[in-house]
């Protein structure tokens, strides 16, 4: 084939009419289309094939990693090496082995599999990423800031490599070079930088996993975590908005993460319930009776002694404290606390402390509404009043 096209080359030269140079550019320009044209055509065949393979086990039994190999084109990638590998070799059918139009050729030739091999990589990471979103480690521990972190690395490194290659210089001649710029460069990937240290914080120290509940203290996000990445955190709040995140500004600014209580047995309900003072009294025993008579669970039970000067607020708080005793939505493995606090210009604070066994927000809401609003609607069988201001 050396032979003919140089033949070729000379028919130009002595029956066209053209000079040696313009013979030489015209032939080295129509080998250059005509390897193009092999590569292209050799790439078209393998990938119909491929395809072709591919539709015809689409009935078979396939693993999940098949899916996810599909998904990143990984199949495609890999074909791109077979017409580099051939255009590697085409050169030395045209052209003389030290020929300075082959290195040029060649060089080209690694350029294009140095970038199909960085897609390459580039598709394992996010195979491995789909893979290890549908574990559950996934929410303990995310790897997609990771796994971005390393594409920057991939994109540089590759970057650098093919310049090198380009400018016909080593790669530690840049990278030298580089270092001259690393300020210029850290300021670029500043974001990028804190994003990856903070993130192997949040993951290193558990602080936040996906699906977390969390709260900014400026209530900037109110919401779940539902994507961990290198720059940002998403947030979905309860309004269904979307909040996104530095993950630096997690590790540095204070929130609340409520996934101690989804993981726990319930979610608290604190509050308080405030007594005029006007209405606290020294019970009679014709009221301690009537009390007794009218509401069962002060019935149940001879804690108050005969003895001593009970009051109606007393009564009260035992009466509070009995309710959720019995109360099938409260939780009577954890905490359960009625206390006063000191009297305020609003009245008297009854403190009320205790433990839905729903923790959804909605039922918990309505669950908490109504233990106080019977609460406070039987105030009145005690001699107290609610305080209201005028």
């Amino acid at each position: 084939m050396l032979k003919i096209a140089e033949k070729y080359s000379e028919l130009l030269i002595d029956k066209v009419g053209l000079s040696e140079t313009s013979g030489g550019i015209i032939y080295g320009a129509s080998a250059v289309v005509l390897m193009i044209a092999v590569g292209v055509g050799i790439n078209w065949g393998i990938q119909w094939l491929f395809a072709w393979i591919m539709e015809k086990r689409a009935k078979n039994k396939r693993s999940r990693w098949h899916g996810y190999l599909v998904k990143r084109r990984l199949g495609h990638h890999l074909l791109l090496l077979i017409p580099g590998m051939l255009l590697y070799v085409l050169p030395y059918l045209f052209y003389k082995t030290d020929d300075q139009m082959v290195r040029y050729l060649h060089r080209a030739d690694i350029i294009f599999m140095l970038t199909v091999l960085i897609r390459i990589l580039n598709a394992v990471l996010f195979c491995f990423l789909d893979f290890y979103s549908t574990t559950d480690k996934n929410k303990k521990h995310p790897l997609k800031g990771l796994v971005q972190a390393l594409q920057v690395i991939l994109y540089f490194v590759g970057g650098i490599i093919i310049v090198a290659v380009l400018i016909d210089k080593s790669p530690a001649v840049l990278l030298t070079g580089l270092g001259a710029s690393a300020a210029v460069l850290m300021l670029i990937f500043k974001d990028s930088i804190l994003g990856f240290v903070a993130g192997v914080q949040l993951s290193q120290n558990n602080m936040v996993r996906i699906g977390d509940w969390i709260q900014m203290t400026d209530d900037s996000a109110n919401g779940t975590v539902e994507e961990i990445t290198l720059n940002t955190v998403k947030v979905r709040n309860w309004d269904n908005t979307i909040t996104m995140i530095p993950p630096y500004t997690l590790v540095s600014a204070p929130f609340k993460n409520w996934r101690g209580m989804q993981e726990s047995g319930g979610r608290r309900a604190d509050k308080r319930i405030f007594i005029d003072i006007n209405s606290l009294m020294v019970c009679t025993d014709d009221m301690i009776s009537k009390i007794r008579a009218d509401l069962p669970l002060m019935a149940e039970n001879k804690e108050d002694n005969a003895s001593e000067i009970l009051t109606n607020i007393q009564l009260y708080r035992l009466y509070i404290e009995r309710y959720l005793r019995h109360n099938p939505d409260v939780n009577q493995s954890l905490d359960i606390i009625v206390t006063q606090k000191e009297a305020t210009p609003f009245g008297l604070p009854i403190e009320v402390y205790f433990f839905t066994r729903e923790k959804a927000w909605a039922v918990y809401e309505k669950k908490q509404s109504d233990i106080f609003d019977h609460l406070m609607t039987i105030a009145p069988d005690f001699g107290l009043r609610i305080y209201q201001r005028p």
